[in-house]
């Protein structure tokens, strides 16, 4: 689906001394072979690469799709229909159904914690992933949402405004990513985490001040929503306008 990532392609410092296109080679075998047993050992004096560097490359290449991350995020992607199957079980109010339910979505939640960190961390950033991790951490969150609001637990306002900001924020990435990306800021990783404890709160069978309290804590996330939201459209704009202004600048530059 995808290669390794340019980051990976410049090998360790200690393989620059490798000549042409083998010093490439020799350095993703390093990149590799450091991330899954510790550091490579760079030959001495600027040598020929191990033998078989190319060959080691291409198989990353070819295995890649099927990195841990990227499984990390299959699985979360196949909890979804598990989940609503759990949720909506002798319908919908049995704790033990549900308290399974809240099993599934906690899992679901801790993978979504873990394959970007294990994607960026050991290079193992795909296609598959940026397209699949995104669409799975909204299938997870709206299957929960929608099956809420269906059994009565979440005013369907809540679900609406939260879903619509996902999939407003997500279209306007798509509209500006000819001038640039809107980083995920420390707001919207706040944002989803106190999603994720909200909606496992009212998916378990809670009662007495606990039920009172998730109440508040939803609320939390919903204020964190609209706010993280709007800031996302700042920064839309604002990189638009310097995609726009550094375009005009190079074409000014180009007929000078």
């Amino acid at each position: 689906m995808t290669g390794v990532p340019a980051s990976a392609a410049g090998g360790s410092s200690g393989a620059q001394g490798a000549p042409g296109t083998a010093a490439a080679a020799d350095g993703v075998t390093s990149e590799v072979s450091g991330s899954a047993s510790g550091p490579a050992t760079a030959p001495e004096g600027g040598g020929k690469p191990a033998r078989g560097g190319k060959i080691a490359a291409a198989a990353v290449n070819q295995a890649s799709v099927w990195n841990v991350a990227n499984l990390l995020t299959m699985l979360r992607l196949v909890l979804v229909p598990g989940f609503v199957a759990l949720m909506l079980a002798d319908g919908g109010y049995d704790p033990a159904w549900r308290s399974l339910a809240w099993a599934c979505f906690a899992i679901a939640m801790i993978t979504d914690l873990f394959d970007g960190h294990l994607a960026r961390t050991y290079d193992l950033v795909t296609d598959f992933g940026k397209i699949a991790d995104p669409i799975a951490d909204k299938a997870i969150m709206g299957a929960a949402l929608v099956c809420l609001s269906a059994l009565g637990d979440l005013p369907w306002w809540v679900t609406a405004v939260i879903l619509g900001r996902e999939l407003g924020i997500t279209l306007l990435r798509f509209l500006v990513i000819r001038y640039g990306v809107i980083p995920a800021s420390r707001g919207g990783k706040l944002k989803t985490l106190i999603q994720g404890v909200a909606v496992g709160m009212y998916v378990l069978p809670l009662t007495g001040w606990l039920a009172t309290s998730r109440f508040w804590v939803m609320a939390a996330a919903v204020v964190l929503t609209v706010v993280t939201g709007l800031d996302y459209v700042r920064q839309a704009i604002v990189l638009r306008r310097q995609g726009i202004a550094e375009r005009s600048a190079a074409l000014e530059e180009k007929e000078a």
